[in-house]
């Protein structure tokens, strides 16, 4: 008991002192530096918006792709975009656009 009792008490400066300076380091970690842990939960907020963001546009490029792919291969897909899209009509028909409102 005599030698835990020693060490116990060489120790106990050293403890209180490096004790004191490592949880005031923390601190300043936590709450004063530049990326403390507000600044790093915004980060990863934004980081999962613009992860959604990219799903978002690399599922429109592929649609797209999709959609432009029939309307080089398919005449018939041309015709029925341009009507769509540019209201284009042939000489006897008549047009009706119906608005959807909420």
């Amino acid at each position: 008991m005599k030698a835990k009792e020693l060490v116990v008490r060489i120790l106990k400066p050293f403890i209180s002192k490096y004790l004191i300076a490592f949880v005031l380091f923390v601190v300043w970690i936590m709450f004063f530096d530049e990326n403390n842990l507000r600044q790093h939960r915004q980060n990863l907020n934004e980081l999962a918006l613009l992860e959604e963001q990219v799903s978002f546009y690399k599922n429109k490029i592929v649609a797209d792709k999709r959609k432009l792919y029939e309307l080089q291969t398919n005449d018939a897909n041309l015709e029925k975009f341009a009507r769509e899209q540019f209201l284009m009509k042939k000489a006897d028909e008549d047009i009706y656009v119906i608005v959807e409102e909420n």
